[in-house]
């Protein structure tokens, strides 16, 4: 993967496969005073619905900022790396609620960090609908 960016809604097999691997990754959504937060997180990729999904509390600092933008959703970034390879996934972010929504986030969670979340009644989950891929590998 040398430095390059990607269609998020078809990537080549190296960025998929390099986002199936195991790897914590940062969250960047803006205050609302237009400062940046940057949070670890876990984040699944879903290329076919070009999403990001990241699960979190209602209350968290980032579902607040994401709410706070309004209607038409957050400017955010997700960002992995691993030695010099990284990649990147922006787009606009929103708060989901729903329950499927939730429970589907949390499978895809589970399946890509083999590890279950702990219980969370306040859990929702932000969605991020990708207009860019960038990477380096």
């Amino acid at each position: 993967m040398a430095k390059y960016s990607v269609d998020p809604g078809a990537p080549d097999e190296t960025y998929l496969r390099f986002w199936r691997e195991r790897h914590l990754c940062t969250l960047t959504t803006l205050r609302p005073d237009g400062t940046p937060h940057v949070v670890p997180v876990g984040v699944t990729y879903d290329p076919e619905a070009r999403l990001a999904r990241v699960i979190t509390g209602r209350q968290s600092k980032k579902a607040r900022n994401v709410l706070a933008a309004g209607p038409d959703g957050a400017l955010a970034a997700v960002c992995q790396l691993e030695g010099r390879r990284w990649a990147t996934l922006e787009g606009r972010a929103f708060v989901r609620t729903d329950p499927e929504r939730v429970a589907d986030a949390v499978r895809r969670y589970t399946e890509r960090y083999d590890k279950v979340p702990r219980p969370n009644p306040d859990r929702v989950v932000i969605e991020i609908e990708l207009t860019a891929a960038l990477g380096h590998g």
